[in-house]
């Protein structure tokens, strides 16, 4: 094997690879073959580096210099400068303490990365790149050293919880599905991210696929199950072709298959793409999915660890708690335990987004605190803003105001907060949300996601949304906000899945932190955050606008008027609210005002 002074990594994400980054590493690659270096420098495609809004970007190692924005002429003169003369090109890097459109980049303070540790770092299309970050070394320990018992006993002593939203102890469950006296066993892996602007378990597959494949054989050798399934969402594709890459290198090692390294132990996975469904989430809905049957939940119990994939005992994990197991077994127990809280312990990937600097990926000891993340890892509020809520836990979570900014961020805290820890999407809202409109969101969205079966979501949903719906557009009325409760308490404890269960949760949060909100919509009909397009209107200064007639061109609605170099006016009743008037402005006449209005909205 030949060995390589510098290796560069190309982001070939979606985004990027609609950039032109695949074109740009073929130019790369003929540069250096044409500057004699092809044999000194390496390069590799790798899952997302950063946010791709300014791709294609690539990454190049040992230096960890990171650039982007590149194009096909800038290759020549990249590398002539960078692997000929050895100076990095400042005007393509992105600054280390700049993460502000970075999703992973460089860890950023606070951040301790278990289960992203070789994301960006390794080719996830060369096994070879894995085992030489001690990949598979766990699963040779595991097959030479330890019994299936030795192996849940360390899992358990861990403290390893679910992360898919549950938080139910790994161990635990393994030694609940290895008791159960049937066979054949099966393990599944969820890897059906849904929530709305989620992608840890997605970025965890496209850049380290190897780690969850690991981690699944230690897991099957310890319950004993012999076929293993990933069951991978279709919106997916590129997690879906690295896994099936990644796959094949296993089973061509022997790791994967009959007679996993000569130990007597056999085991074999295979992907499942899903169709999109979000309650497929909900592992009984999985189960239901992989067997070829329409994705619905059934009545528990029995629970999958008794009668799963094909009315066998199954287990069922998702995508991050898999990637822990094999670190766990390397290093310990106790090392893994030494993070966290008490009864939380490790690490927690989060998807950060809405109005904070730094959005993207991270990963934190369980146990940070909401400010931490915000403030420290986030970097605070877009604009200098005040913070006003976080949405945590994804579409069935809960909202925390400012008074939750220190309360720690583990499974026992934000249950009790009326949160949850979900699957880790946390979504910051600043000063100008309007916290009616981000339940209506969450419920449409939830709402869509139905299946149907039961009626308390079906129709319970559908009328929660309609509430808000109406309140939203203005048409509130006296006794909405008690209908809105009744009807949330009686579809959390009637649905029968956790998605059904789960789906009142914005609302009822919402409800309790910021009922007058609520209140000024319905009853004085405006919306404080001038957010809602029924109870606002849009004015124009007259001691500001200088007549210049941008607004009144731009106005699809032609509601604008007035002679040029003269002050302009809005016509309410022609005016749709679309805000064009208000982006276009050069002087910032436009004033948004919600006292009181009720119109009706094209």
């Amino acid at each position: 094997m030949p060995y390589y002074r510098s290796h560069v990594l190309v982001c070939a994400d979606p985004e990027c690879i609609s950039r032109g980054a695949l074109a740009l590493e073929d130019a790369l690659q003929d540069e250096l073959v044409a500057q004699g270096l092809i044999d000194e420098v390496q390069v590799l495609e790798t899952s997302r580096l950063g946010g791709c809004s300014s791709g294609p970007e690539i990454m190049v190692y040992p230096e960890g210099v990171h650039y982007s924005g590149l194009t096909e002429d800038d290759i020549p003169f990249l590398v002539e400068e960078h692997f000929l003369k050895g100076r990095i090109v400042e005007r393509f890097r992105v600054p280390v303490k700049s993460d502000a459109d970075e999703e992973l980049g460089p860890p950023k303070p606070k951040e301790v990365r278990v289960v992203l540790r070789n994301c960006g770092k390794i080719d996830p299309e060369n096994i070879e790149d894995y085992i030489a970050e001690d990949g598979y070394m766990a699963l040779a320990k595991v097959l030479t050293e330890m019994t299936p018992e030795q192996v849940i006993d360390e899992v358990t002593r861990s403290g390893l919880r679910g992360r898919g939203g549950a938080g139910f102890p790994a161990g635990r469950k393994w030694q609940l599905c290895r008791q159960v006296p049937d066979f054949p066993k099966y393990l599944i892996c969820n890897a059906d991210e849904g929530d709305p602007g989620a992608f840890m378990n997605r970025r965890v597959l496209e850049g380290d696929p190897h780690s969850v494949i690991e981690g699944m054989i230690i897991a099957a050798y310890a319950i004993g199950a012999s076929q293993g399934y990933i069951y991978c969402r279709a919106e997916y594709p590129v997690a879906v072709r690295t896994l099936r890459i990644a796959i094949q290198q296993a089973r061509r090692l022997g790791l994967l298959g009959e007679n996993i390294l000569n130990s007597g132990f056999s085991f074999d996975l295979e992907v499942r793409m899903g169709a999109g469904a979000f309650v497929c989430g909900e592992e009984t809905a999985l189960i239901a999915s992989i067997e070829g049957r329409r994705g619905e939940p059934r009545p528990r119990p029995p629970f999958p660890a008794v009668k799963g994939v094909w009315s066998k005992p199954t287990n069922n994990n998702n995508v991050e708690t898999y990637a822990n197991v094999p670190q766990i077994i390397l290093k310990g127990a106790d090392w893994f335990a030494s993070m966290g809280t008490e009864k939380s312990k490790g690490t927690k990937t989060f998807a950060v987004a809405g109005d904070v600097n730094n959005t993207g990926l991270i990963e934190v000891p369980l146990g940070i605190t909401l400010r931490e993340i915000i403030y420290e890892v986030g970097g605070g509020i877009k604009d200098n803003k005040g913070f006003k809520a976080v949405q945590i836990g994804g579409p069935m979570g809960g909202c925390l105001t400012a008074e939750h900014l220190d309360a720690q961020v583990d499974y026992e805290s934000l249950t009790s907060l009326g949160a949850m820890m979900g699957s880790g999407g946390l979504v910051v809202m600043d000063e100008d949300t309007c916290m009616v409109d981000i339940a209506r969101y969450f419920m449409d969205f939830t709402q869509d996601e139905s299946c149907g079966k039961c009626t308390p979501c079906r129709v319970g949903t559908r009328r929660l949304l309609d509430i808000l719906l109406r309140i939203c557009g203005g048409e509130g009325r006296d006794g909405d906000i008690e209908l809105l409760e009744t009807l949330c308490e009686e579809i959390r404890q009637t649905s029968l899945c956790g998605l059904g269960q789960g789906a009142p949760n914005p609302v009822i949060s919402t409800l309790q932190h910021f009922r007058h909100e609520y209140e000024a919509h319905i009853y004085e009909k405006r919306c404080p955050a001038k957010v809602c397009r029924a109870l606002i209107q849009y004015r124009i200064s007259k001691d500001i606008c200088t007549g210049c007639t941008v607004c009144a061109r731009n106005c699809p609605a032609n509601a604008i008027s007035g002679e040029r170099r003269s002050p302009h006016t809005i016509d309410p009743s022609l005016c749709v609210r679309c805000g064009i008037c208000a982006q276009v402005c050069n002087f910032n006449a436009i004033e948004i005002v919600s006292e009181g209005i009720r119109a009706a909205v094209n």
